[in-house]
């Protein structure tokens, strides 16, 4: 088990340079993506880190300026068990190492979420679905779905962590059509846990200057993973 780490809870939040779809139909393949206001200081305590590119979410790409570096701050982060606020195909989420028990619970304190609901898990490649669900579907669905804004409900396997809703065999599968996303749980190289980015029961996060700089940080709040 690695030493305690201080945790922040929220510590970076990655910005896309366009605004986020609107609505349930909003992924890079559909939908209108609306441009964000002035940009919002930084919170206290966590990052802020701009991703280039306009225009269709998928328009940035990993070789130009200030993606590299996005990516692996939030990898980082990620693996020292902490939060980070990320862009997905349709909303602002919130995500943590879906291995790191502490994370996870760092998650629904930071939201005030109880713990009674369920949290998604976000892979990068539609490959991993065997690895941490038993898959009883045509493999040709999964990849007319995925990447997409879909969350598809799978009977879990033992490879996820048993802290990860453990009330219950099933879990949500999400492949956001988002190119950040996809590569930040690629090189991280584990599942994700992921949820809105927003207070519990409040409205989601279409952008930074939304509920994601509001959370309350959680000053001292020590993180233990493995």
């Amino acid at each position: 088990m690695s030493p305690a780490r201080r945790c922040r809870g929220l510590r970076a939040a990655v910005a896309a340079s366009v605004g986020l779809s609107e609505g349930p139909g909003g992924s890079a393949r559909r939908g209108r993506l609306l441009r964000p206001p002035s940009p919002a200081p930084a919170a206290p305590g966590a990052r802020l880190l701009r991703l280039p590119g306009s225009g269709a979410v998928r328009a940035a790409s990993p070789e130009r300026a200030g993606w590299t570096e996005a990516l692996r701050a939030a990898v980082a982060e990620l693996r020292a068990g902490a939060v980070v606020a990320v862009p997905t195909d349709t909303l602002y989420g919130l995500a943590c190492s879906a291995s790191c028990s502490a994370a996870l619970g760092a998650v629904y304190r930071l939201k005030g979420r109880s713990e009674a609901k369920p949290l998604a898990v976000c892979l990068g490649r539609v490959a991993d679905v065997y690895r941490y669900c038993h898959v009883r579907v045509p493999e040709g669905l999964l990849k007319d779905l995925l990447p997409g804004p879909v969350t598809l409900v799978l009977e879990r396997s033992e490879e996820l962590n048993k802290d990860l809703n453990p009330f219950t065999p099933l879990v949500g599968i999400r492949i956001p059509d988002h190119a950040f996303i996809q590569d930040l749980v690629q090189v991280f190289g584990g599942p994700v846990a992921l949820t809105s980015a927003n207070l519990s029961s409040q409205a989601s996060s279409l952008n930074v200057e939304g509920n994601i700089v509001n959370f309350d940080y959680h000053q001292g709040t020590h993180v233990k993973c493995h």
